[in-house]
């Protein structure tokens, strides 16, 4: 049996509140004593890994009130997922026992907004076409930001075996949305 730091529902508890503390906060402060970064340097073991946009705005560490080593942190524009995240997935989850996995996308996403209105060229085009396959016809930025969210949870389910750990040992990965005009999030 898998062994998670803490389980899937702990994790998402500990977000939660800390999204609540953020919200609530008019300035956010993070434990950075030599104390904690000592503590670092014997190894991490993050509650929860957290997929999301590249877009300076959206910062995990601040949203869920977290500090250093709590969370397992990947980022790339749109939040779109490929070889390279998934292999960050698998690392965090398999080896350093992280049992919640969350995709978080965000309102006023630049990324989903040219997927939706724009013809995007160069390297941009491969973010925009994942994008694209995941809305579909879909013009309305926050459901689009929603059904990609939905899709690149589907495509971790779909490629590293977590229905199988998600039933076998309580891994759990969750779709949500970070609401730039509130500060809250929202788990989908």
């Amino acid at each position: 049996m898998k062994n998670y730091n803490i389980s899937a529902k702990e994790a998402k508890e500990r977000l939660v509140k800390g999204n609540e503390k953020y919200i609530a906060a008019d300035v956010h402060s993070c434990d950075i004593s030599q104390n904690v970064l000592d503590k670092a340097l014997n190894g991490q073991a993050p509650y929860a890994i957290i997929i999301t946009c590249s877009d300076s705005r959206v910062v995990p560490e601040m949203i869920f009130s977290a500090g250093i080593g709590d969370l397992f942190v990947i980022r790339v524009a749109g939040n779109v997922i490929d070889s390279h995240q998934l292999g960050s997935v698998e690392y965090a989850a398999g080896h350093l026992g992280t049992g919640l996995i969350v995709v978080l996308g965000h309102t006023c996403c630049g990324a989903v907004h040219a997927a939706v209105h724009h013809e995007a060229d160069g390297y941009i085009k491969y973010i925009t076409d994942e994008i694209e396959k995941a809305v579909g016809d879909e013009k309305d930025d926050y459901k689009a930001c929603c059904l990609n969210v939905l899709h690149s949870c589907e495509v971790i389910e779909r490629s590293l075996d977590i229905r199988r750990d998600e039933q076998e040992y309580g891994l759990q990965v969750l779709p949500a949305v970070y609401h730039l005009e509130t500060g809250r999030v929202e788990f989908i």
